[in-house]
């Protein structure tokens, strides 16, 4: 299969490696893709439960501390802590995602946030995001980059008192362990966050992890559009990795499952039991 490539874990230098798994996932991700999803981005208007709770706690952001927030997306971290008296500086590439967020808070009468358009890849200090800037920068579940080295020591130059990323802590940030193997992929897996903490033990940072579960309940229309769902994320897990034949019998592999685990709920149609994504939360003391 062209661009197959089967990580080892073995290496010297992580950040080279995770380079040559993004080739081999080719995800492309694009402000447009963003733009389109964000019409259908749920807001919470600041919501404090489950994954955002979790990760505020963990975070540990003290009084009038100011944060950095790369890849804010609608504002789930932005809008509660602004919500509380913070500053934020809150930053995505998409302006579909942007302009949710401004909207959310522009209702609840929030002010305190700094918006800025950027990526990863920008200039950041062109963008007004000095070093230092902030004493506390995240980066939540929106490290898709093709070079997780510059990311972290972008977000390493950016805070004075702590760094707080997730990246996926198990086989995909969308596809459970459980619908993998019922898509007869068990024998991946995939632990994005050992890059990171890798690649900071090589920085000569001492990062520490934690974990937290994060629960999906989706909810159909019909049962073809349950499968479509289920293929295309279990289809993208294994990109890179699988067979052409492992990917083009993922479909009735499927089937059956969803056929055993679908059932009705208020008029349509959900799995019989929630499906766990489980999230790597990683800290670090910046360097000085």
């Amino acid at each position: 299969m062209d661009g197959q490539f089967t990580p080892m874990l073995t290496t010297r230098n992580w950040n080279e490696e995770w380079k040559a798994l993004q080739i081999a996932r080719n995800r492309p991700d694009d402000p447009a893709t963003w733009d389109a999803k964000a019409k259908t981005f749920p807001v919470k208007h600041g919501s404090q439960q489950g994954y955002v709770a979790d990760f505020l706690r963990l975070a540990d952001v003290q009084p009038g501390e100011v944060v950095f927030d790369m890849g804010c997306g609608t504002g789930s971290l932005a809008t509660p802590l602004a919500m509380a008296g913070h500053r934020v500086i809150a930053c995505d590439f998409s302006q579909g995602m942007l302009d949710v967020m401004i909207a959310d808070q522009r209702e609840l009468g929030i002010e305190g946030v700094d918006v800025k358009v950027m990526s990863w890849s920008d200039d950041w200090e062109a963008c007004g995001v000095a070093p230092k800037c902030a004493d506390v920068a995240f980066a939540s579940r929106s490290i898709a980059t093709n070079d997780l080295g510059d990311s972290l020591e972008r977000l390493d130059r950016v805070a004075r008192r702590r760094v707080c990323i997730t990246l996926p802590g198990s086989s995909s940030p969308r596809c459970d362990d459980d619908l993998l193997r019922a898509a007869g992929l068990e024998e991946h897996v995939g632990h994005d966050f050992l890059y990171a903490f890798n690649i900071l033990v090589q920085m000569g940072i001492r990062p520490e992890v934690a974990y937290i579960p994060n629960t999906r309940i989706e909810r159909f229309d019909t049962f073809d559009d349950a499968l479509d769902k289920f293929t295309t994320v279990a289809s993208e897990a294994a990109r890179g990795y699988a067979t052409d034949e492992q990917i083009e019998a993922i479909p009735e592999r499927l089937r059956t499952w969803l056929e055993q685990n679908l059932v009705e709920a208020d008029g349509m149609l959900q799995l019989s039991k929630p499906r766990n994504v489980m999230w790597a939360f990683i800290a670090w003391t910046p360097r000085a």
